[in-house]
């Protein structure tokens, strides 16, 4: 049997014993119930781990350029080229992007998306407003 101390933040630390028996790690969630006048710690899993997917030789190569590209549009969409639709697939598969949103990163789309910042950046179109009154100044221009 085991006594622990509360302390002064309602912590407890759980003793190396039980600790290790239980293969707890830093980090770790943990349950606490009140059952019959006790307290009872059930370690939790707050999500489920998804297993990787097996990507194969060709996939895994194609992976390297993907990120690469997805790096480069979060940096300088104007610079950058949009993915391919091998290259959207891969990156849905292994959780980069979202299958919702996966037109979005093609390159048909970021073909308008760069047309559209380059446009903003000679003053063709003008970017989003903060309010109102800053749309209608604008348009008064």
């Amino acid at each position: 049997m085991s006594y622990v101390k509360i302390g002064p933040k309602h912590q407890v630390t759980i003793p190396k014993q039980i600790f290790n028996e239980l293969e707890f790690k830093a980090g770790d969630f943990v349950e606490m119930i009140i059952q019959r006048g006790r307290v009872v710690i059930l370690p939790k899993q707050i999500t489920e781990k998804a297993p990787a997917p097996k990507l194969s030789q060709k996939e895994q190569e194609l992976l390297i350029s993907t990120k690469t590209k997805i790096k480069a549009i979060n940096e300088d969409i104007i610079s950058s080229k949009g993915l391919t639709k091998d290259e959207a697939a891969i990156a849905v598969k292994v959780g980069l992007i979202d299958n919702e949103q996966k037109w979005w990163w093609l390159e048909e789309w970021q073909k308008e998306e760069r047309k559209a910042e380059k446009e903003i950046l000679t003053g063709k179109l003008s970017s989003s407003f903060e309010s109102a009154e800053e749309l209608f100044k604008q348009l008064e221009n």
